[in-house]
């Protein structure tokens, strides 16, 4: 799928609203709940936005029955152009979401209470398959979803001054079971 063309330049700067946060991260077995919890966002969310958001899908290690994960529900909604932000932005706001990132093809709401993060890509953005596809490998694979599991624990014994820096600890376990994912799928490069 192509991009749309923007309507205006990209923002080329990564501002994270109110700077680096040091939180407490502890992993808790999955919670029966997490599906719910997605649905409710993704009513709030499609209110909200109405035609605006092209797709919303619940992802990260809430989404993935069976899975430990940190008690942070994640979704991912496109819409047709990241950088009309009039277009999104504001409704969520409304919406009782409230801003946290602000990337080139990517934006981060969240709530108040920190327990669900909305990611915003562009439609067509490559971004959004991936997500797709560690999600869908996770849940049918039993020794990658322990891998990526064992993986967290392991990481969480460490301190971390900042969640990003605890996600990008595990890019390349996330990237070599994307790899694995895509050529069971058949969508390798």
């Amino acid at each position: 799928m192509n991009k749309p063309k923007p309507r205006r330049p990209e923002v080329e700067e990564v501002e994270l609203v109110g700077g680096i946060e040091k939180r407490h991260l502890a992993l808790t077995g999955y919670n029966d709940q997490w599906p719910g919890i997605y649905l409710e966002h993704q009513r709030r969310i499609r209110d909200a936005l109405r035609q605006a958001a092209v797709r919303i899908e619940h992802i990260g290690s809430t989404s993935v029955p069976g899975l430990a994960a940190k008690p942070i529900i994640d979704i991912v909604v496109t819409v047709a152009d990241i950088t009309a932000e009039e277009d999104y932005l504001d409704a969520l706001l409304e919406a009782g979401y409230v801003l946290r990132v602000r990337e080139p093809g990517h934006r981060l709401v969240r709530t108040p209470s920190l327990d669900v993060h909305v990611h915003i890509l562009g439609s067509g953005d490559p971004a959004f398959d991936a997500y797709i596809l560690l999600r869908d490998h996770l849940r049918a694979d039993p020794e990658d979803r322990a891998l990526y599991e064992n993986t967290k624990r392991v990481l969480l014994t460490e301190a971390w001054d900042d969640m990003n820096a605890y996600s990008e600890a595990k890019s390349e376990v996330i990237a070599a079971i994307k790899a694995r994912a895509a050529l069971r799928t058949g969508t390798a490069n």
